[in-house]
């Protein structure tokens, strides 16, 4: 399972201190992109955390994670893999093992669809078939849907959104095995985040969008108003969203002040981008989004109602 955070260019891994092997082994995990993957693994966790209702199973705690680290990863190789003419026009990932030659293409599918398939597995057999089979879904979403949609249409950030908002529901079900409304409402939640998050990053990097040849929003706005509308319209849905958490039994009241106080900060930064767009705005709303997501998971849980 993978969640879409998006992160500013991306360096070149540097030089192992010997030899092929250390070299080989960092271009491998930069694959998998670690920091998008350590974020699914928590946002599963936070998810397993909310939907535990009677004793802490710490073992099937522990198999989740790994069979969810382990679908992440091979998620995030895929999408190089199948991205690599993409990524070695666009100056933020031209440095990627794929486009820089320092893997062969067929050793990294190899490699991503060997994890990907270890992970599900690892999930049907230590977790449920459920949580297996939203991991297997995530695979197919991300890949097969949301990947080639980027080179087709702007709308390929809301189909992209379905599988960054899955992982919270993967926890759910590992927790529970069931799907049920507050399981909904949570992937409600992730799925929202992530688009003023999207839509703030493509303004700022729009450019090397355009030379990797990606249809996206910010590449039809001429001066960026109409993408900070969208991120500010999104922005209001998602608050809306995460207030529902008390009413549903999730949450007490102190997420609920925490979360209208964030969602405020998250509205306003949407609006002052659609008012005045330029480079830093959308800088800032990218930023309060990257910090608005942890912090609400970790209120979640620490206020936490008996389900």
């Amino acid at each position: 399972m993978t969640a879409r955070l998006e992160h500013p260019p991306e360096a070149s891994p540097p030089p192992a201190p010997a030899g092929g092997s250390g070299r080989a082994a960092r271009d491998f995990l930069a694959l998998t992109k670690p920091s998008i993957t350590r974020l699914v693994v928590g946002t599963t966790a936070a998810g397993y955390y909310l939907g535990v209702s009677g004793a802490f199973d710490l073992p099937r705690f522990a198999n989740t994670l790994v069979g969810t680290a382990l679908v992440a990863g091979g998620t995030n190789a895929l999408n190089q893999w199948w991205e690599r003419d993409v990524d070695a026009r666009m100056r933020r990932t031209r440095g990627r093992p794929l486009p820089a030659g320092r893997l062969r293409a067929p050793t990294a599918l190899a490699f991503a669809l060997g994890i990907a398939a270890l992970g599900t597995a690892w999930l049907l057999v230590f977790v449920n078939g459920l949580t297996a089979l939203l991991a297997g879904l995530t695979v197919a979403s991300y890949v097969l849907c949301y990947t080639p949609l980027k080179k087709r249409t702007p709308l390929n950030t809301l189909v992209g959104a379905v599988p960054g908002a899955l992982p919270i529901l993967g926890g759910w079900t590992a927790a529970s095995g069931r799907l049920d409304a507050p399981a909904w409402l949570l992937f409600g939640v992730l799925f929202l985040w992530q688009l003023p998050h999207f839509l703030a990053l493509a303004w700022m990097y729009r450019d090397d969008y355009a030379r990797g040849r990606l249809k996206m929003l910010s590449l039809t706005d001429r001066d960026g108003r109409r993408t900070g509308r969208h991120a500010a319209g999104w922005a209001v849905l998602l608050v809306a969203a995460s207030l529902l958490l008390a009413p549903a039994g999730v949450t007490g009241a102190a997420y609920t002040v925490a979360a209208a106080l964030l969602g405020a900060v998250m509205i306003g930064l949407g609006v002052a981008m659609a008012a005045r767009p330029s480079a830093a705005a959308a800088r800032r709303l990218f930023l309060a989004s990257v910090v608005y997501l942890p912090v609400m998971l970790v209120v979640m849980a620490l206020d936490k109602r008996p389900l």
